[in-house]
């Protein structure tokens, strides 16, 4: 059989190794039932539909005809660098590392870093939309995670905290 779209293809691969990792990891945990779930419910089931969807997508590229062959490009290794780093980041000043005496900086800070880091990797950068963007998402994660779920995480620096 041939295939019609590479970028169909490879990505139905990718989200039935991804759908079926998940599955199968959710299956150490106690399943239950559609009327009493376990933890283990939401991740298998989960895992499941993504892996039906990977299946659909590949299939498809394998039956429907495209123009070009729709071939997968060179890697955009800029944009892949920075949105790693920002997750790095985040979760660095979220939490510091005490073994190498980093302090933890808080949600707020963590955000404003992820999303100018992030934001690098695009083509174009603009500082006041940045901001704004970074500004949003602090107030929407503050009221959502501290206020409503009442999470126990840092939202300030240690040094201002204590």
């Amino acid at each position: 059989m041939n295939i019609k779209s590479q970028k169909d293809f490879f990505s139905g691969l990718m989200f039935m190794a991804v759908g079926v990792a998940f599955a199968w990891g959710a299956t150490t945990y106690t399943v239950g039932t559609g009327a009493r779930m376990g933890p283990g419910y939401f991740p298998l089931v989960l895992g499941v539909l993504l892996a039906v969807l990977g299946g659909v997508l590949a299939f498809k590229s394998l039956v429907v005809e495209t123009e070009d062959g729709e071939k997968i490009g060179t890697w955009a290794w800029k944009p892949l660098f920075f949105i790693i780093a920002a997750n790095l980041v985040f979760g660095l000043m979220l939490g510091g590392l005490p073994n190498l005496k980093i302090p933890a900086m808080g949600l707020i800070a963590g955000i404003y870093a992820l999303t100018f880091i992030a934001s690098l990797a695009g083509e174009e950068f603009s500082f006041k939309a940045v901001f704004v963007l970074a500004t949003v998402l602090s107030i929407m994660s503050y009221l959502a995670f501290i206020v409503l779920l009442k999470l126990q995480f840092p939202v300030w620096p240690a040094f201002i905290t204590g």
